[in-house]
């Protein structure tokens, strides 16, 4: 890395032409303008001015690297003014969450992005211990995560929590359902829906229910915003967390079935602990406030 100090000197003498001049301008002694040039060439191994009595010329090299200072002048300013102007409009916003998550959460980020083209946003869906690392390494800026982290870099938000559902057509749902009704139509699967079976199933029948290994497979589906589908269309029964369901477009042809037992999973909002909130962060966060609290009970 070049010493910073030593190519602004340069720069400057390069743009005065007149080393007593760039001396005033930087308050320093005339010498001292001479020992950041010569310690410069030394750092380089290359002559960066060609004299000629009291004035000089630039070699090739002293060229390239007056380029390169005042680029860095640019660049320089460019960090002032966005440190300075804290605009929630500009900027890179970073957020990871689970798919059914996402899919309720981003129809909201799009009118944020229209308003402002300087805002980038990037949404991933993805599990959660990646969320964590990701928020650790600062690959996410925000994540959504189903358990307040215990990790001593980590800081978090409780978001509310949402329901775990069992889904079935709206077309014939009945008021009660049963284990045997639930196999006889058939599970439409996907790779959280095991997970989901060995919850919520256990609580609910206890007397019939083997384990999700046992569940009769009518369909598997691994996108995320397909999974209600065959339910929509009269095909077996799912299991999906609220956001999935809610960010579904057939909404009216699903059925959240009522059971004796339900379950709810937690949302918290995770972020790096210490770190101040830029303006555009502050903003995105209540936007995933405000639809996490869709997902609560009425």
């Amino acid at each position: 890395m070049l010493n910073a100090q030593w190519l602004e000197t340069f720069t400057v003498l390069c743009e005065t032409g007149h080393f007593t001049r760039t001396a005033d301008l930087l308050g320093m002694t005339q010498p001292g303008v001479s020992q950041h040039l010569r310690k410069l060439e030394e750092q380089l191994g290359q002559a960066l001015i060609s004299r000629q009595g009291k004035s000089f010329s630039l070699t090739p090299a002293g060229e390239a690297v007056l380029t390169v200072g005042r680029a860095r002048r640019i660049e320089d300013q460019t960090l002032r003014e966005t440190i300075q102007n804290d605009d929630p409009d500009v900027g890179k916003v970073s957020i990871a969450c689970s798919g059914s998550f996402a899919m309720l959460l981003y129809p909201h980020l799009l009118p944020l992005m229209r308003d402002a083209p300087r805002l980038m946003m990037r949404l991933e869906a993805t599990p959660q211990d990646d969320i964590l690392r990701g928020v650790l390494t600062r690959r996410f800026d925000l994540g959504i995560v189903g358990r307040k982290p215990d990790h001593p870099r980590l800081d978090a938000i409780r978001l509310g929590e949402e329901q775990l559902c069992l889904l079935l057509p709206a077309r014939d749902a009945p008021e009660q359902i049963t284990f045997k009704d639930l196999e006889a139509r058939g599970f439409v699967a996907h790779p959280d829906g095991f997970a989901y079976a060995d919850e919520l199933f256990a609580f609910n029948f206890p007397d019939d229910f083997k384990g999700s290994d046992r569940l009769h497979v009518r369909a598997f589906v691994n996108q995320i915003s397909q999974i209600p589908a065959p339910v929509a269309h009269g095909i077996g029964y799912t299991l999906l967390p609220r956001s999935g369901v809610e960010a579904f477009p057939r909404r009216e042809d699903l059925r959240i079935a009522p059971l004796i037992k339900t379950r709810r999973h937690e949302l918290w909002l995770t972020f790096e602990r210490g770190r101040r909130m830029p303006a555009r962060l502050a903003r995105i966060s209540d936007v995933i406030m405000a639809v996490a609290k869709t997902l609560e009970p009425e």
